[in-house]
């Protein structure tokens, strides 16, 4: 029985598998809630989450803010706060009503009447909780922890009379106003857009460009002027035309035809050929103001005596068109301002629209009544060129913005709106921005700040009926406004019971009127814009200001928020508005903005194109810590735009998990072995972590910094830097510390050197699983699990822990660099030696170390050891004076770098940099940047090429890193050529034990033949090939025949034959009593340092051994289960078998496995002693699997006097 057992590791692992159990071990230990129990009561850290729609499925860029969102929350968890984290849905809106149409043919208002707003919004309700059940499932298998339970959702009473009191605060500060304004215009949906919507999606499309013209009246050179447009479905409604009265246009005619035409000067050759028309006259566009046309069209002409006359504005430009732009007022925003501001309109009065709300011209309009806006441009074109109108047609490829949701074409349309002012604010909101800290930061202040110093006011009504309705009451003249904050408000001006907020449970109630005798007031038909509510979430989530009131205080603003950069306009900017005019600051502190995410071949990620792979089956495939740390080691955390690759999702597994498991696996390995071998406990203690081995200082010291690094770039919600040095920490854990220090950690050091190791790496591991737990919680939390049976806690999760505090007397900034600078030696000669191709089995006679700081060649010198072995040199030798060696410097510019950051400057700084001296360039080195040119040049963005007048270039080999210089004599002589050769044959014999299933303790005697030079070198070096492989290396003559061979192999190895054979390597004793050997194979045992061949008896005692009791000892030799026992024959034991098997080797083998099985020779695998006492002869086994002995001499009595009571109470 094991003193200790200790939890067995995998040889292999399927992440998604291991994933998937954690997830059923979360569930019972119910460990999001249990995390938020022990954190009540803790500083608070509040979060808000952007809400999205419930009517798709979640995808990789909600996927991407998500994990965000799920690092930065359980980090501030591991901090000591307390993150209450609440899922919310947008449940409003466009999104919701566009997929109501869709499915129910719903083409316009006039259907949804005929329906009823109270079938119309049940439909509604029955589509906005359509995937929670997915989002609850995808999101959670992707690890992030959020509270779907006590989630918020816009469609809850409480939360949109949340919405209802902001919109009363605003409307009390004067903030609200009803106006006509030309507003993006979705036909699909039946309702206008905000400024900030109708951003989100433009598209190139083609559409038609017509030059049209405008015949002036009473005008002596019967000219008229000439109008260019892409809209020929706004003609219909032209009011006016508009020039630039400071730029010059000119009178023209036109050869060909013999007509006059004004239009800008220098856009006539965009209309006309270069030999078809002559310049009459020219002048300032000032000169053009007040004439007037004959209409385009007869629709208006009852306006004919305030409108279709010239105007001027300097928003019309040189850049497109005629210079004479065409002015339909209520289709565009300056046509709008320029008509209202000349009196050809009026604010109040009835707009001039004749296109309905799904885009359908209406009267006056009859000649196109009843067609799309967008289908009537042909026949409008046609009519013109009918009537002799048309001048010029083309078509032109253009930016166009269409809907965010029904992804059609917007128009330009005046509506009546209800607006928040915000361009009265533009400085209190950058202000406000300003005091806010983002990630990164060229958002907030290039393209978030841009769009605040240009703000708007801000259109928060929809004509539509899913929504929160705007509680404001009319009276039917317009003359008395209530506008309601509340409920209980409404319940006591309608003298009704409110169960509901919509527009089905409200819309009926009147508001008496305050004055005598006039009718009651009606409620405004407009919903809010879906954007008003997310906007009011950090209040309308808490039931603010009605109830949590104290709750709200300390939780407002937020701490943290992150989303995509496209919210730069939604969300971030709607939260921001509303906050400010509210309270006069920002709703939170830090934000995060992460770029997109797009398919791998830049396109943007299509379902109907299926150019990206589905997430969950990328996470059934690779995991989800997988997908999270490919996506948070991304451009994307810099609001930068990723192509999607499934292969970085890959290398994730194969570059960062892969190598931190096989870490973790072999530490638990060498703990089991420890415990077997040396028949003692392991329990993890930090107290107990203590080292003399610099290589233990280096990589404890290495750790704590990196937890010092974590927690501080985390504080800056840099998410960035923490991953490449997370990352980048296992590699140098992997490939540095535990492949220079596997002997030490099996225990080649001794049991006190070994256990220090041990207890060495179990601290580098479980502090790199705190500080991963946040990023990969489902593989940090796998090795939790083993890991904390090795360590007295009653933790049962990894995120039940804190990060603890970087323990500052394991740092060793003096060991840190001198063993970054061996690293910096070792790679540049590994480069060498790769340049070369000259193996590492080959020793070279010297590498030269330059520098000119001696305090880096001291710390070279203190490490000169694993320099020795990890490029096997002979020599090292430093100095500090490269001149020494006759090298000068020279530097080149990196290009790629410095070009893309310097552009003009680029050059001059490249002369600079090339007539840099040896002297200025050491200058450079040393202090690791120089001004040239003006600008600071730092030494990464320069290459230093090396120049020799004095150094053989055959024998030495010059390698550097813009830092250290190194040499190495690439010309070994014949000794070391000759060792090379040596270690060739040693790693020959390695291979050979291997092929012979032999483990280290297997002992075994090595015989050989050769010829030619080959036996020379054999000779010469058959110590040194001992000492390494530890057991004799004799020429093939000197075999005897109780040498029983193991395996021989005949080889080529220099041109000369080798021919190797293994045998045992002692005189055989055979057990009296009946046995049989036991070999592993392809099963890996747990004890005894790996061992896989032991020997059982088969009689104890004169007993029969049964089938249960020998499968009983192999689990007590080896700790392996799930297994079977073949004989040499192939066949699976039975225990009949057990009567004739004396002598032979039984194999152990997997349970469902074909194995091929190696030859066996008969020989016990084991020292055995036989006796002989009061006439009953037995067999002792005096050796464990691994080779080490278990009983002594004083032992033998007792157990042989144990045995022959046994037998002679039997007899």
């Amino acid at each position: 029985m094991s003193i200790q057992e200790v939890p067995r590791v995998p040889e292999t692992i399927s992440f998604p598998h291991e994933e998937e159990k954690i997830m059923k071990y979360w569930k019972e230990i119910d460990v999001f809630q249990t995390c938020l129990k022990q954190s009540k009561g803790k500083p608070r850290y509040s979060f808000y989450d952007g809400p999205p729609f419930a009517t798709g499925l979640p995808h990789y860029g909600h996927i991407l803010a998500g994990t965000i969102k799920d690092v930065v929350t359980r980090y501030a968890h591991q901090q000591g706060f307390h993150v209450e984290r609440r899922f919310g849905w947008d449940c409003h809106g466009l999104p919701v009503e566009f997929e109501i149409d869709k499915a129910l043919d719903i083409k316009g208002p006039d259907d949804v009447m005929k329906m009823g707003i109270d079938k119309y919004n049940a439909e509604c309700r029955k589509i906005v909780t359509r995937y929670v059940k997915e989002w609850e499932i995808i999101i959670g298998r992707i690890g992030r922890w959020i509270d779907f339970k006590n989630d918020y959702k816009t469609l809850y009473p409480s939360f949109m009379e949340s919405v209802w009191w902001v919109f009363k605060q605003l409307y009390l500060k004067g903030l609200v106003y009803q106006g006509n304004k030309v507003m993006p215009y979705s036909t699909a949906c039946n309702t206008p857009l905000s400024n900030f919507e109708s951003g989100q999606n433009y598209k190139d499309v083609i559409d038609p460009a017509v030059t049209v013209s405008l015949p002036l009246l009473d005008d002596e050179d019967g000219a008229s002027l000439l109008i260019w447009t892409t809209t020929p479905w706004t003609l219909p409604s032209n009011l006016t035309a508009c020039v630039n009265p400071d730029l010059t246009y000119v009178l023209l005619e036109q050869l060909s035809t013999g007509k006059r035409y004004i239009m800008l000067e220098v856009r006539i050759e965009t209309i006309f050929q270069p030999n078809d028309y002559k310049i009459l006259k020219s002048f300032n566009g000032s000169k053009l103001k007040g004439l007037r046309y004959e209409p385009i069209f007869p629709f208006f002409t009852h306006l004919k005596d305030k409108a279709f006359r010239v105007l001027t504005d300097d928003y019309v430009t040189a850049e497109s068109g005629t210079g004479v732009v065409h002015q339909a007022p209520y289709f565009g925003e300056d046509d709008y301002r320029v008509c209202l501001n000349a009196g050809i309109i009026t604010k109040d009065q009835e707009p001039l629209c004749p296109v309905d709300a799904s885009g359908r011209f209406v009267k006056p309009v009859t000649d196109f009544e009843g067609m799309y806006v967008k289908d009537a441009d042909k026949k409008i074109i046609a009519a013109l060129k009918a009537n002799g109108r048309l001048i010029h047609q083309s078509q032109i490829k253009h930016s166009y913005p269409f809907c965010w949701r029904s992804d059609t074409p917007l128009i330009y349309k005046a509506v009546p709106s209800w607006f928040v002012r915000v361009e009265h604010m533009t400085e209190e909101l950058q202000k406000a921005s300003s005091e806010t800290y983002w990630v990164p930061d060229f958002v907030k202040d290039k393209r978030f700040g841009n769009w605040l110093r240009e703000a708007r006011d801000w259109a928060i009504s929809r004509n539509r009926y899913w929504g929160t309705p705007i509680p404001m009451w009319i009276s039917p003249k317009g003359d008395e406004y209530v506008c309601v904050g509340s409920i209980a408000e409404l319940e006591e001006l309608t003298g009704q019971k409110i169960m509901d907020l919509h527009r089905e449970s409200i819309d009926h109630l009147e508001i008496p009127s305050k004055i005598p005798g006039n009718p009651p007031l009606r409620r405004v038909p407009e919903v809010f814009d879906c954007w008003f509510e997310s906007g009011s979430m950090p209040y309308a989530q808490k039931h603010y200001p009605f109830e949590n009131m104290k709750e709200f205080e300390e939780s407002f603003p937020a701490d943290f928020i992150a989303e995509g950069i496209d919210q730069t306009r939604g969300w971030f900017y709607t939260l921001l508005v509303i906050s400010t005019a509210l309270f006069g600051h920002a709703p939170f502190k830090n934000l995060i903005a992460n770029g997109l995410i797009l398919a791998s071949d830049g396109q943007k990620m299509s379902k109907r194109k299926k150019n990206y792979p589905d997430p969950l089956e990328v996470v059934s495939k690779y995991g989800a810590d997988a997908l999270r740390l490919y996506l948070i080691n991304s451009p994307v955390v810099r609001a930068d735009n990723l192509r999607f690759k499934e292969e970085g999702v890959r290398d994730i597994l194969k570059d960062v998990f892969l190598p931190w498991y096989n870490a973790f696996r072999f530490l638990l390995q060498n703990i089991e072995s420890f415990v077997q071998d040396n028949n003692q406990s392991f329990y993890y203690s930090e107290k107990d972590v203590a080292t003399t081995n610099i290589m233990d200082q280096w990589i404890l010291s290495f750790t704590q910094s990196l937890l010092k690094y974590v927690r501080n770039e985390m504080s800056l919600y840099h998410l960035y830097n923490v991953i490449p040095r997370l990352t980048k920490f296992i590699d140098y854990l992997t490939n540095w510390y535990v492949r220079m220090n596997r002997k030490r950690l099996k225990g080649d050091g001794g049991l006190d050197d070994c256990k220090s190791a041990l207890l060495t790496l179990f601290d580098v591991l479980l502090n790199i699983v705190k500080m991963m737990a946040p990023f990969s919680p489902f593989l940090s939390e796998t090795m939790y699990q083993y890991l904390k049976k090795l360590m007295k806690t009653s933790a049962e999760s990894v995120h039940y822990l804190m990060l603890p505090q970087p323990n500052k007397a394991f740092i060793n900034k003096d060991i840190e660099r001198a063993v970054s600078r061996m690293q910096s030696v070792i790679e540049l000669g590994r480069v060498l030696r790769d340049r070369k191709t000259i193996p590492i089995k080959y020793p070279l006679p010297e590498v030269i170390v330059v520098h000119q700081d001696p305090q880096y060649i001291a710390d070279v010198l203190s490490l000169q050891e694993y320099i020795h072995l990890e490029l096997n040199v002979r020599c090292i030798n430093t100095t500090t004076d490269k001149s020494k060696y006759g090298i000068t410097l020279r530097a080149e510019p990196d290009y790629k770098v410095l070009g893309a950051r310097l552009k003009q400057e680029f050059k001059t700084v490249t002369a600079g940099i090339q007539a840099l001296t040896d002297p200025e360039i050491n200058e450079m080195v040393k202090t690791g940047f120089r001004m040239i040119a003006g600008q600071r040049i730092e030494i990464s963005e320069v290459r230093l090429i090396f120049k020799s007048e004095s150094i053989n270039t055959s024998q030495y080999e010059v390698n550097s890193d813009n830092d250290v210089l190194i040499l190495l004599d690439v010309t070994p002589d014949s000794s070391m050529q000759d060792e090379g050769t040596a270690r060739e044959i040693i790693n020959r014999i390695q291979k050979l034990r291997k092929k012979a299933h032999l483990v280290p303790t297997d002992q075994v005697s090595v015989f050989y033949k050769t010829d030619g030079d080959l036996n020379r070198i054999a000779k010469s070096y058959s110590e040194f090939i001992e000492n390494t492989i530890k057991t004799t290396f004799k020429p093939l003559e000197e075999k005897r025949n109780f040498h029983q061979i193991i395996i021989e192999d005949f080889q080529k190895l220099k041109n000369s034959s080798l021919q190797l054979v293994l045998t045992r390597a002692r005189d055989i004793i055979f057990p009296t009593s009946k046995w049989v050997n036991i070999q592993l194979i392809d099963l890996k045992s747990r004890y005894c340092k790996g061992a896989t061949k032991a020997l059982a008896l088969l009689e104890v005692a004169n007993r029969p051994v049964n089938l249960v009791k020998l499968q009983s000892e192999i689990f007590s030799l080896f700790g392996i289960e799930n297994f079977k026992l073949v004989g040499q024959n192939g066949k699976e034991l039975v225990e009949n078998d057990l009567l004739h098997l004396s002598g032979q080797t039984v194999f152990v083998i997997p349970t469902n496995k074909e194995i091929s099985l190696p030859e066996c020779n008969g020989t016990p695998f084991c020292k055995v002693f036989n006796f002989v006492e009061q006439n009953v002869s037995g067999t002792l086994i005096l050796e464990n699997p691994a080779g080490n002995e278990i009983l002594n001499e004083k032992d033998y009595k007792e157990i042989i006097n144990q045995w022959v009571k046994v037998a002679k109470d039997d007899q």
